[in-house]
């Protein structure tokens, strides 16, 4: 029997949960079995975590940062993020991306967190106070619910995490809501071939091995569009099974976007992620 949307978003946050407590109680890297919480017995746990980061940005960072990265790529690394930007980071983790976006955007620029487990948010403020950054907020909440104001924020970013959510329209209409017109994503996720259907997908992946839920590069691009983005690519950089790729997205919010719809085949759902 298919697992509900509440019962996908509480494996989500069970997995990522223990993962933080992993790195809190000192037991090593923030493994979900595998090396990563995106890391299945049907994936290369080399293609997820910390070995995406070169070891300059692993030196700036506390250890339990890079023990707790359990994202598919490095969004810091596209997402052009300029001195004074506010940026957001859906699915914060322990905060080795909010804290190298506030290392980035400086004294005058802010970088929020939001994240679903408590676990990994009391994680992550240890993880800023340990690496002095103080522009930095971590808020808790669902990334299908932003609790920020529309029109708040100069860049998104998300490492590996919108792939686990059960509702994505919602997620990239949240998005285009809380930036500016104008404003710009820089995205990590897993995404599948066009050619491979829901059901090929699930065959190489667990959903909360963010294989099972990623969208194909098609469904990424209408789903933007009708969000009202424009610019927009898909990127693939690696596989991390046959047919599924670490990918890349960036677009960038126009400034009079007309609302159409959401055409990404996903549940309605209140079940948030992460």
């Amino acid at each position: 029997m298919a697992a509900t949307a509440d019962e996908l978003r509480e494996e989500v946050r069970r997995r990522y949960a223990e993962s933080a407590r992993a790195v809190t109680e000192g037991m090593g890297t923030a493994s979900c079995g595998s090396g990563s919480c995106c890391a299945d017995s049907e994936t290369d746990a080399t293609m997820f975590g910390k070995a995406l980061y070169d070891a300059e940005q692993r030196g700036d960072l506390p250890a339990a940062a890079t023990l707790a990265s359990l994202g598919c790529g490095n969004p810091t690394a596209v997402a052009e993020l300029r001195e004074g930007d506010t940026v957001l980071d859906l699915g914060s983790g322990g905060g080795i991306d909010v804290i190298l976006s506030a290392k980035r955007v400086g004294p005058t620029g802010v970088a929020y967190g939001l994240d679903m487990t408590d676990e990994m948010l009391a994680l992550a403020q240890r993880n800023a106070r340990e690496a002095g950054v103080t522009n930095v907020h971590f808020l808790k909440g669902v990334i299908e619910q932003v609790p920020l104001p529309a029109n708040s924020v100069d860049v998104v970013i998300s490492n590996c995490v919108i792939n686990l959510s059960v509702d994505k329209p919602a997620v990239l209409t949240e998005i285009a809501r809380v930036l500016k017109p104008g404003g710009r994503i820089g995205i990590s996720d897993v995404v599948a071939e066009d050619r491979l259907s829901p059901e090929e997908r699930a065959e190489r992946g667990s959903y909360v091995g963010c294989i099972a839920g990623a969208l194909s590069m098609g469904e990424y691009e209408a789903g933007l569009e009708a969000a009202g983005f424009e610019q927009i690519s898909v990127e693939f950089t690696h596989q991390v099974a046959e047919g599924m790729h670490g990918a890349i997205v960036k677009a960038v919010k126009t400034y009079a976007p007309e609302r159409k719809g959401l055409p990404v085949a996903q549940p309605a759902t209140q079940a948030g992620c992460c």
